[in-house]
Parts: C-alpha cells; structure tokens; sequence
C-alpha cells in the first residue's frame, strides 16, 4: 500500500515513475524478434548483435547525407522492446557495453578529414573549402549510435525510454558494471541529447495542490529525496497555505513531474526546517501581508536518467517569476538547504589525525580539553564513534561544546574545499551556480536523524539577491570566487585562526 494510503496507490512501475509507453504498443514487433534475450549466453550475444546491427542505422556518406531515408519506426521499436526484456543488471550493461563500443565514431574517417582540415589551412585555400573540410570532419565525429538515439527521441514514448536508458547508464558506471571511454562518451553524448529535448521551451511549469490528482500527489511524495513525505496529513501541508509546489513537465511527456520545487513563504529567512516541515494542521487561508520571503526548501529530480541535465536552475527561475506575479510583495528569496557530506569529511579528518599520533588540529586546546573532560576519552576515536552512531546530540554539554567548533569547520567545508576549483558540496556549487550568496550557516537547523548524520544537524542559507544574480553567477563559473556573507566570512577567519588541515 502507498505511504499516503490506499487512493494514492502508486500505478505499476517500469522505472522511477514511469510505465511504458502506451505508443509502442502499437508497433507489433512481435514477428521480428526472432531470439530470446534470457536465453543462453552464445544466443544471447548472437541476439544482441543481430538486434544492433538491424536498429543502429549506418552513417551515410557525407555527399548524400540529406538524402538517406530514415530507418523504419520498426527497427526502433524493435530495439525498445528488446532491451526491455533484458534483466536490469549485466544483461542491459552488455548490451549498452557493445553499442558505445561497436558503434561509435569512425577513427579512420576521422584522422581523414581532420589531415583535411589541416591541408586546407597549410595550402590557404579559400574559405569556402576549408569551412567545407571542418564541415566533413564535425559530420564524422558523430558517433554512429546518435542516430539510434535521434530516432528513439522520435518515437512516441520514445523520450521516456532513452531517460531510462540514461538511468541504467548512469547506475552501470557507478557501480562499475558498465566501464571504459566508450561507455563515458556515449554516457555524455546522451547527456547532451537530452539537454537539448529537455530545454526550457519544451518544459511546462504546473503547481501541485491537493486538489492535484492522486496519481501526482504520489509521485511528488515518492520523489521528495530531501525531506521525506510522512503521510496525508505532512503532503496536505507541504500543498497547503504558505506553501507552494512546482514541478517541470515535458510536452511530449505532459503531467509527468521531472523535477519539483517545494516552497515555504515565511516572514523571515527560516533558520530551521523543523519549522517548515512539522506536522500542524494546515491553515485555511493565508494572510497575504505576513509573506514577505520565498524559502526553497527542497529541490528533488525524479529520474536518474536526467542527472547533469541543467534543469533546477530553470525551475527556481521560473518559481520566482511566477511568485513576483502572484505575490509582489515578497523581497527576499534564500534556500534552505542540507549540507550532505559534511559529517564523512569532518570522519575523514579525524581519522587522519588518528594515523599522526593523535595530533589535534581542528580543536582548540581548551575546546579538546571540555570534549574529553565530558566524553571520558582523550583520543579522537570516541568523537568519530560518538559522530558515527549520533550518539553526542544526546549530550547537551556536548553540544554546546561542539557548536562553536563544527560551526566554522562547517564553514570552510563549503567556502574552503574545492573540486578543480569549485565547491566541493554539490548542493553549494549548484546554488553558486545560480548566483546565490552563500548567506548563512545555522546550528541545529535539522534535528531529524537524517539530519545530524549528514551534517551534524547544521542547514545553509543561500540568499538570491535578484539585481546581482548574474554577476555573482559569472564571477563564480569564471573565476571561481564565492560571494560570502559576513557571518560566513567570520566563520571562515576563525577556523584559519583555529583550525589546521
């Protein structure tokens, strides 16, 4: 039965929400499959290459490009039902294995036109013919497989497919089912296709309430990977008075919740998501004058076929255009936001002192000398075991004890560590990414265990000063610097001061 109870019993899934597409179902295709996917290995492969070889169309030559038919909608939907059949797991990481390897660029032809290009420019031909050899070379950098692609994304359902390729894609190479260059560029090569069907003029903005129907209520509950949905009672409330829900749909995929956006309207900038979340009864009716401030709260895609597919940058600029409209009177917007990953590298700093002969560096004498006096314990091993199992929020001592400390480690594990230049926390570079400034840090701002495991309870504000949103973007994507508040900067300042690494 559904977490939200019987009338919003989630439909049959084919992955993440979505069942197969009633258009290929159409296409009978029954004739032509010939082999058994589960069938025996040496079949199996035969099956497989067989099947490649028919719906892979060929790259045609470059003089008759415009002119090749395309393959039959057959061949694709062949293709779709075949590798349906297959078992999730190394029978679909074989398949997508031989198809980035098997059908890829063609390197000879490449090297071709690429010495080509390189004549052209020796000899100064005229412009023409050298705009014309680069032509030939773009042409031939297509790996061959973007046609199967291109003609799946024409499909009816077809788009619903090929993200569900993409998921199984992106699970494979996490796992390391699926490996190897091949297997990373088709993985980026379909990455790009999507962001291109997935761009803003094919997305729908729709607002959930709770007269919304039940199927999607389901959905928006299933896919809350931040703050997970309790029951009726916690959704009514996150749909209800001074709360809004966005979600993107795609036009070809309509009423389908791709990405979805929870909003609180408050009077301040929330410092604690207890305050948003908890379980009241909802208000009836807003009143208008008390909203001044939009809190994005939660921010959660629904399928892993879309991940790197800028999508929430868009939804949070749409939400805020449409909140200006409904709402004009509100002037500060800001997240809300967790800060996963902080607990495994405070962990991981512990151990390395561990490994020096019980150095502390990230504690003041006085700080270490307060943890010890009330853990019983002078080594860094009873702090990591007591951050392990959650056990030191139990200690009120211990939590003021901490505070001051964890609050500007926090502070420079997202202002401080860096990935090729960027912040380290994806959901700190997603929120620079957008123009935000990094606004405030608050202590015990998740209190839910999720909470205190992921980042010893601390939530960030990231604050959307409208007029400077662009700048601020701009500066961070080129050169890399993060716009700070004050608070943030102090914080900053005193773990220079305080704390080594």
């Amino acid at each position: 039965m559904s977490r939200l109870g019987p009338c919003l019993s989630p439909r049959p899934l084919l992955r993440g929400h979505w069942a197969a597409p009633r258009g290929l179902r159409r296409v009978s295709v029954a004739a032509s499959l010939r082999w058994a996917p589960a069938g025996s290995s040496t079949a199996s492969v035969a099956g497989m290459e067989e099947l490649l070889s028919r719906s892979v169309p060929p790259l045609p030559p470059y003089e008759t490009k415009e002119k090749a038919p395309p393959p039959a909608e057959l061949r694709s939907a062949e293709f779709v039902r075949y590798y349906r059949a297959l078992e999730a797991g190394p029978p679909r990481a074989e398949l997508l294995t031989r198809l980035a390897r098997d059908f890829g660029v063609d390197h000879g032809r490449v090297a071709e036109f690429s010495a080509k290009v390189l004549q052209a420019r020796e000899q100064q031909r005229e412009l023409g013919a050298l705009l014309q050899a680069e032509d030939r070379l773009r042409y031939y950098l297509n790996p061959q497989y973007r046609g199967l692609f291109q003609h799946l994304g024409r499909l009816e359902g077809g788009l619903r497919f090929l993200v569900e390729l993409r998921g199984d894609l992106m699970e494979g190479l996490a796992t390391k089912a699926v490996d190897g260059p091949h297997v990373k560029e088709m993985n980026g090569v379909l990455k790009n296709m999507l962001s291109e069907w997935f761009s803003t003029g094919f997305l729908n903005l729709e607002r959930v309430t709770w007269q919304s129907s039940c199927e999607v209520l389901q959905k928006i509950s299933d896919s809350e990977a931040v703050h997970p949905v309790r029951n009726w009672v916690d959704m009514k409330r996150r749909v209800g008075s001074y709360r809004r829900c966005y979600f993107f749909s795609h036009c070809a995929i309509p009423g389908e919740p791709l990405i979805v956006l929870h909003v609180a309207l408050t009077s301040d900038i929330s410092s604690s998501i207890q305050a948003i979340v908890k379980e009241v009864p909802p208000l009836e009716t807003e009143d208008t004058d008390k909203i001044t401030t939009a809190i994005f709260y939660s921010i959660s895609l629904t399928q892993q076929g879309l991940q790197g597919v800028e999508l929430g940058t868009y939804l949070i600029k749409r939400v805020v255009k449409e909140l200006q409209k409904e709402l004009p009177q509100i002037k500060a917007f800001s997240s809300l936001s967790p800060i996963p990953g902080f607990t495994k590298w405070l962990v991981g700093l512990l151990s390395s002192q561990t490994k020096e002969l019980e150095r502390n560096e990230l504690f003041t004498e006085s700080e270490w000398q307060e943890i010890s006096e009330i853990t019983g314990d002078s080594t860094t091993e009873m702090l990591k075991k007591l951050l392990n199992n959650n056990e030191w929020v139990r200690s009120e001592k211990l939590v003021e004890v901490l505070h001051s400390p964890f609050m500007r480690l926090c502070a420079w594990y997202l202002y401080g560590e860096k990935h090729r230049g960027y912040a380290l926390n994806p959901v700190a570079n997603f929120h620079l990414q957008n123009g935000s400034v990094m606004w405030r840090i608050n202590w015990m701002a998740d209190t839910s265990p999720r909470g205190i495991a992921a980042s010893c309870g601390m939530m960030v504000n990231y604050r959307y000063f409208l007029e400077d949103t662009a700048s601020n973007s701009a500066a961070y994507l080129g050169t890399k610097q993060i716009k700070a508040s004050e608070q943030v900067l102090s914080l900053v300042s005193q773990f220079q001061q305080n704390s080594k690494l």
